[in-house]
C-alpha cells in the first residue's frame, strides 16, 4: 500500500525496479545542491552547465548505488527462499520489498548485512576510478564526481550499519537478538526501540539545525526520523500480528451470533436501535434464517436522512458478494494480507450459505492490541 502509485521502469536480473513519484522530489534536490553548493565550493571556476552536467550525473550514480544496495539484498534474499515484490526508489531512497520475513536469524543477518557491504564495495570502487582519473588526467569535473560518489556511498553504508530498526544495522541487530534468545518478536520490538530512540535524537537535531537557521538540513533530518519512526513502529506492529495470528483462524476471531436486522426494518430503527444502542455498524440482513447482505454505515450514508423514515433495510442493503465473505477456516494471516491487499475491512462469515459470523479489522487490531497489553502487564496497568 505504501508504494501504490509506484510505477515500474524496467526488469534487471528477475526483478521489477519501480519509480515512486517523491523520488523526483528528492532527484531534483539532490541535483540543486550539488550543481549550486557542493561542487562549486569544491571545484570552483567552472561554468553553471557544467555544474549542472556534474549534479545530474552524480545524481544518477547515486541512485544506480542505491539500486546496486538493494538488489543486493534481494540477490541474497532470493536465494534462501524470499520472494520480492520489487525494489522501488523513493523519497528517502530505495526498499527492497520481501514477501516474507527471512525464516531465521543466520537468514536475516546475511541479508541484512549484504547492503552495506555492497555500498562499501562501491565506494571502494568510486575511490579507485577517482585515483585512476588525477593520475591519468589530474584534478577534473569527472574526478570530483567520481570521489562524491566514493563518499556517498560510504555515508550510506555508515549510516544504514547504525544499529536502529530497520535500519540494515538494526536488522543485525535483530538477527542477534533472535538467534541468542529464539524470539523474533522480542528481537524485533527491542530492534524497533533503537529506532524510535535513534529516530527521536535525528529530529531532536534537525529542529536545532532549525534554530540555528540551517533550515534544509533540519527539516530533512526531521523528515528522517519521522519515516525511521513511523516504519519502526510499523514493523513491530506487522512482527505482533504474524507472531498472535499464527495458528490461528477466522472462527476463532470472529464475532460469532452477531446482530443482524431484517429487511422490513426502517433505516431510522435501524440507526436508533441497532447503530445505536448496540454500538454495531456492521450488520448482516437475515430474513427467516436466510442470509441477504449486510448494512454499514457506507451504505447508510448514501440516503439522505429525510427519508430514513419511509425506507426500509430491504430497499438500500449490499447484498451477496464473494469480496464480502469470508470461510472460517481462513488463516487469520491470509485475512490480514487480503484487507492489505483489497482495502475491504468487514466481512461475513459464512460456510454453506450459512452466516456464522462477521469479523473487521477493527476486531483484529482490538486483539492485537489486547494481546500487546498481556504482554506488558506492568507496563500497562
Amino acid at each position: 500500500m505504501m508504494f501504490s502509485n509506484s510505477v515500474k521502469i524496467f526488469s534487471f536480473a528477475g526483478f521489477d525496479i519501480k519509480l515512486d513519484p517523491s523520488w523526483l522530489l528528492i532527484a531534483a534536490l539532490i541535483t540543486w545542491s550539488l550543481a549550486q553548493q557542493y561542487f562549486p565550493s569544491t571545484m570552483p571556476g567552472l561554468s553553471q552547465q557544467t555544474y549542472l552536467l556534474m549534479g545530474v550525473f552524480a545524481m544518477l550514480c547515486f541512485f544506480a548505488s542505491l539500486l546496486l544496495h538493494e538488489m543486493s539484498h534481494s540477490v541474497v534474499a532470493r536465494h534462501f527462499g524470499i520472494e520480492i515484490k520489487g525494489i522501488t526508489l523513493f523519497l528517502f531512497g530505495g526498499v527492497a520489498e520481501l514477501e516474507a520475513e527471512p525464516k531465521s536469524a543466520e537468514v536475516e543477518l546475511l541479508v541484512a548485512i549484504a547492503g552495506p557491504l555492497m555500498s562499501l564495495l562501491l565506494s571502494l570502487g568510486f575511490w579507485i576510478l577517482a585515483g585512476v582519473s588525477t593520475l591519468a588526467i589530474g584534478s577534473s569535473p569527472l574526478t570530483e564526481v567520481l570521489s562524491y560518489l566514493s563518499m556517498i556511498n560510504l555515508v550510506l553504508a555508515l549510516f544504514n550499519l547504525v544499529p536502529a530498526f530497520p535500519l540494515d544495522g538494526g536488522r543485525v541487530l535483530r538477527a542477534w537478538l533472535w538467534h541468542r534468545h529464539g524470539d523474533i518478536l522480542r528481537a524485533t520490538e527491542t530492534a524497533a526501540k533503537s529506532g524510535t530512540i535513534f529516530a527521536m535524537v535525528l529530529m531532536f537535531f534537525g529542529v536545532l539545525a532549525l534554530f540555528q537557521g540551517i533550515i534544509a538540513a533540519g527539516i530533512w533530518q526531521i523528515m528522517i526520523g519521522l519515516f525511521i519512526l513511523a516504519a519502526a513502529r510499523s514493523s513491530y506492529q506487522h512482527q505482533l500480528a504474524q507472531s498472535v495470528f499464527a495458528n490461528k483462524s477466522v472462527r476463532e476471531l470472529m464475532v460469532a451470533d452477531p446482530v443482524v436486522v431484517s429487511p422490513g426494518m426502517t433505516l431510522s430503527a435501524f440507526v436508533n436501535t441497532v447503530m445505536l444502542q448496540k454500538h454495531v455498524q456492521f450488520v448482516p440482513v437475515v430474513e427467516d434464517g436466510a442470509l441477504l447482505g449486510h448494512m454499514d454505515a457506507g451504505v447508510l450514508a448514501s440516503i439522505d436522512r429525510e427519508n430514513w423514515a419511509n425506507t426500509q433495510v430491504g430497499d438500500v442493503f449490499a447484498g451477496l458478494e464473494n469480496a464480502s465473505m469470508v470461510s472460517p477456516d481462513m488463516a487469520a494471516q491470509d485475512l490480514m494480507s487480503h484487507i492489505s491487499k483489497t482495502g475491504r475491512r468487514k466481512f461475513l462469515v459464512v460456510d454453506d450459505h450459512k452466516l456464522l459470523g462477521v469479523i473487521t479489522l477493527a476486531d483484529l487490531t482490538d486483539y492485537l492490541r489486547m494481546a500487546d497489553i498481556l504482554r506488558h502487564p506492568q507496563t500497562n496497568g
